[in-house]
């Protein structure tokens, strides 16, 4: 459900395919994370694209874990359009890579100590090096690159401790969809911090991952521009979930408008 903030407007947001999706924006997503992470709300945001509400759409469970964040932003061009024609006509795109730094400028400005989990220690000390550089009050007290694999009980037990004890108010978590979401849900009401699923934007900020121009983007074909550039991860996510989040799609919007 989505949480409203004290003195803001609540946010309108529809169901895409059973998933629902907020129509906020970087300014609004930003102060909402702020005042959380201040207050020590334990709190997960998603930032959802075509994939995030195919897999969904698949599994029942990962559609509660998404529907239970505290903020869920059309990360996705093809979402902000699928808003639109859900008659959200002032929705924009918040995408987790940008998000990112509006936030981190945020913490870095009230003094919110920021957390770093995912990727691999060569990433987050690149992405890391990024934000000091950047905002030079940033607090980074806590960064972690877990195995590539599930983590024993005891490991989990050891990082979240590591991140508490950090007294980190934001964690930016870049493990991929859906494996970020799951562990946000699962931490959440653990770790007294607003965890944010970000996705790749330790390796796009720190320039080890191409982001797609912004033409690119705006024509909702990003999908396209990281086909290219990593063809054999990806080509099986987009075959799979891109033809059929159209068809569905459609037929949602089409079964809202019969009479």
């Amino acid at each position: 459900m989505t949480a409203t903030l004290a003195g803001s407007p609540e946010l309108k947001h529809r169901k895409i395919l059973g998933m629902r999706v907020d129509a906020t924006s970087y300014e609004d997503a930003t102060n909402r994370i702020a005042h959380w992470a201040a207050n020590g709300e334990s709190r997960y945001v998603c930032c959802s694209n075509v994939h995030m509400v195919m897999e969904a759409h698949d599994s029942a469970e990962f559609q509660q874990v998404v529907n239970g964040a505290s903020l869920v932003t059309a990360d996705g061009v093809p979402l902000v359009w699928a808003l639109k024609a859900l008659k959200v006509p002032d929705v924009s795109r918040v995408y987790g890579p940008t998000l990112t730094m509006h936030v981190c400028e945020r913490a870095a400005r009230d003094g919110l100590p920021v957390a770093l989990y995912g990727g691999t220690p060569e990433s987050l000390e690149a992405f890391a090096a990024v934000l000091r550089e950047r905002y030079p009050s940033i607090q980074l007290p806590c960064l972690i690159a877990p195995p590539f694999r599930p983590l024993t009980p005891e490991e989990d037990e050891a990082y979240t401790r590591q991140i508490v004890e950090s007294g980190a108010r934001v964690v930016m978590v870049g493990i991929g969809c859906p494996k970020q979401e799951r562990w946000m849900a699962a931490h959440a009401g653990r770790i007294p911090a607003v965890m944010l699923g970000i996705g790749a934007a330790f390796d796009f900020h720190s320039g080890r991952v191409r982001q797609a121009p912004g033409t690119v983007q705006r024509l909702g074909l990003e999908w396209l521009f990281r086909l290219i550039m990593e063809p054999r991860r990806l080509w099986k996510r987009y075959a799979k979930h891109n033809p059929r989040f159209v068809g569905l799609f459609l037929r949602q919007l089409l079964g809202s408008r019969t009479p």
